[in-house]
């Protein structure tokens, strides 16, 4: 009997030492039992705490009338699956006839409390089905990606949401983006994600870093085009105006339009054409679009103007062309200059990491997710990293990149140099790489696989 006190005790410590110290390996290992009994034990009298069941339909009552027996009780929703997760469990429910999505949305935090879970979030599946996704410990304080991700075209896994799910940047869906955030907010940190996903595809990156260059210049093998200054922003901006019109004439004279084509044939983007003559598509980095917007003087404020319209028109027009705007900067009002709400209302895709002022957070989400607002200005300085994505549906989630490096960053770079593509008149604004040191294998080997 002693030793199997002994044995007891030794698990009970290494449990406790493991949520102390790798609350991850805790819940892979005893967290996930214990919660998942803790659910199933605590259900109906935690439904019913929460205002989530229903009365019993009057034909029950009349029968247990007629019966002579007990009438039955409130019915709570039906549990479809409980399914354990690497971060915590997903709870899918068959709501009661008479109840609603939003009601289990907005008991979500009284739920986390009852079931002792560090967070709840709900979202409705379907028509009354429901789907609850439990974390049991907090997931954004060591970001660790899960090994196998989704990949598809023109989408990379860049962040871990507060749910355990991993989160996209899909831009075929949301083709232009808008990244705002404090100084040491961790927007670097996402951009090299970024970058670091867009690598291994087959895409071309331009990109418009105006810090003369410190933060996308050490990435350059991977970069058809850079710019470290306005005057040559503007150029490469202006090259792509022309070179998106070469790409709708290409679809034009591709389209296959005629009576015998059936309508799913008829190209209208470049995804329509056929592989072999369908052009690479282009990913647009901007680094601080403030740096392009302001201006001191009359020269400036005509070359300001020309970036903004350029901008503006790509936004517009270049998701056919296969042309995506990502777009950062430590706030994006219209005090920045003629033109910018109009090409921040083309940005679909948001997300704010840490900002100084609610009227910032407003810039990013004041037109699309108001909910969001207040989220974003309560991220504490010291979470560097952690954001909040929104998109134009009015759903937001927290977020947080893993920690990517600018040494991991330009060896994945490096690595995937070969898949750099020449664009058509842009040759001029590639970067020399004269002044960089040659890739050694040993800088080729040591990068990090990309999911």
């Amino acid at each position: 009997m002693t030793w199997l006190i002994v044995v007891l005790v030794l698990v009970v410590a290494a449990a406790g030492l493991l949520r102390w110290r790798r609350p991850a390996w805790y819940w892979l290992t005893f967290g996930v039992t214990l919660a998942a009994l803790r659910v199933l034990v605590r259900y109906g009298s935690v439904m019913d705490a929460c205002g989530l069941t229903v009365p019993a339909p009057r034909w029950r009552l009349v029968l247990a009338r007629m019966t002579d027996r007990m009438a039955p009780g409130p019915r709570a929703p039906r549990i479809l699956r409980l399914r354990p997760t690497r971060t915590g469990l997903v709870l899918r429910l068959k709501l009661q006839p008479g109840q609603d999505a939003f009601d289990v949305a907005a008991s979500s935090d009284r739920l986390r409390h009852s079931f002792g879970m560090y967070g709840v979030t709900s979202r409705e599946l379907r028509s009354g089905v429901v789907e609850l996704r439990m974390t049991g410990y907090d997931v954004l304080k060591r970001v660790q990606m899960p090994a196998p991700v989704d990949t598809a075209p023109m989408r990379v896994p860049v962040a871990l949401r507060e749910d355990g799910s991993v989160h996209y940047r899909d831009y075929r869906a949301v083709p232009h983006g808008l990244t705002v955030g404090a100084t040491e907010s961790g927007k670097s940190v996402y951009q090299r994600n970024l970058v670091a996903g867009l690598a291994p595809l087959d895409v071309a990156l331009v990109g418009i870093d105006c810090k003369q260059g410190v933060e996308l210049f050490p990435l350059a093998r991977r970069f058809s085009a850079l710019a470290d200054n306005p005057d040559t922003a503007a150029e490469i901006l202006d090259g792509l105006v022309t070179y998106m019109g070469y790409v709708y004439q290409l679809i034009r004279a591709n389209q296959s339009i005629s009576v015998s084509v059936p309508d799913a044939e008829i190209a209208a983007d470049i995804w329509d054409l056929p592989a072999d003559m369908r052009p690479v598509p282009i990913v647009v980095l901007v680094d601080e679009v403030a740096e392009l917007a302001l201006f001191a003087n009359s020269d400036e404020k005509k070359r300001a103007e020309r970036i903004i319209t350029a901008l503006a028109r790509l936004a517009q027009l270049g998701r056919a062309a296969g042309i995506y705007l990502e777009i950062c900067g430590q706030r994006f009002g219209s005090e920045l200059g003629k033109g910018i709400t109009m090409l921040r209302a083309q940005l679909t895709g948001r997300t704010a990491h840490r900002v100084n002022d609610e009227s910032s957070a407003n810039m990013a989400f004041g037109d699309i997710a108001p909910d969001a607002v207040l989220a974003a200005i309560t991220i504490p300085a010291e979470a560097r990293g952690v954001a909040i994505a929104a998109d134009s549906t009015g759903g937001w989630h927290r977020i947080r990149a893993p920690h990517t490096t600018l040494r991991q960053a330009v060896n994945i770079c490096n690595k995937h140099a070969h898949r750099t593509p020449d664009l058509p008149g842009l040759e001029i604004f590639r970067p020399t790489l004269d002044h960089l040191p040659p890739i050694t294998a040993s800088a080729v080997d040591s990068a990090p696989a990309t999911a």
